[in-house]
């Protein structure tokens, strides 16, 4: 029976070539998304995944969202944490609830999603958990402070959470994308992107399908002895020593 994986942010840009991925691999995928039905749809019918629509940023919600997606195609044993958002601004300018939201999306899911499945992980003495980070959670990025410590926090989270699962035959790694050719970076203005693609050695945005080879290799059995790793695929824009 394939084992059932569940990605959040899973329609669209990066999570939509996740989804596709893991499905081509032979996983049982469940798509989660936020808001855009009509993408959603759209995927649905492009790709034959199932979507569910909940809100990661609230603890009730992925509970009841991973216990319908467990009773229609059984437990989740991959879980690839891929939903965020930006709400960006320089600091002196940012309001509360532009941190919030980000914070909320970005980094509470990380709790809000992996706490509930991973008491049948360590049961069952297998998982693998994926959270995507960035080259901003890295090396930090003007007008994006709440994004860049939301996307820290979920390597320290990674490196944690690591910890406390190996002996359970549960992996915990991140993967830290540099820019990628998605629907939010389109949304930087032209002048912007040419700049950051002349500081990208490659000289070329990623592509999400790139992004999603290092996912699907992760959630592999293959990559059992894996974890609390990052895995930076940004072009050689940032390396780390």
């Amino acid at each position: 029976m394939a084992r059932v994986a569940v990605v959040t942010g899973g329609t669209r840009g990066i999570g939509h070539a996740i989804a596709v991925s893991l499905k081509e691999a032979g996983y049982s995928v469940a798509a989660n998304y936020g808001g855009n039905d009509q993408a959603a749809q759209n995927f649905q019918s492009e790709t034959g995944i199932p979507v569910y629509k909940w809100d990661v940023g609230d603890h009730n919600a992925c509970e009841s969202g991973l216990k319908q997606v467990e009773n229609d195609l059984g437990p989740v044993d991959v879980l690839v944490n891929n939903a965020g958002i930006t709400r960006d601004a320089m600091f002196h300018k940012m309001t509360p609830e532009m941190w919030n939201d980000v914070i909320r999306v970005n980094l509470n899911s990380m709790f809000n999603m992996c706490h509930p499945v991973l008491g049948g992980m360590r049961d069952r003495g297998y998982g693998r958990i994926i959270n995507i980070s960035s080259i901003n959670g890295q090396k930090g990025q003007m007008g994006q402070t709440n994004y860049s410590a939301a996307k820290a926090g979920i390597i320290g989270f990674t490196k944690a959470l690591a910890q406390e699962t190996a002996r359970k035959g549960i992996t915990v790694n991140t993967v830290a994308p540099g820019y990628v050719d998605t629907d939010m970076v389109a949304d930087v203005p032209e002048e912007a992107l040419n700049k950051i693609i002349a500081q990208i050695p490659v000289g070329r945005l990623g592509k999400p399908e790139e992004i999603a080879r290092c996912v699907t290799f992760l959630a592999s059995e293959e990559a059992g002895f894996i974890t609390g790793s990052t895995i930076t695929a940004n072009g050689g824009q940032y390396i780390l020593g």
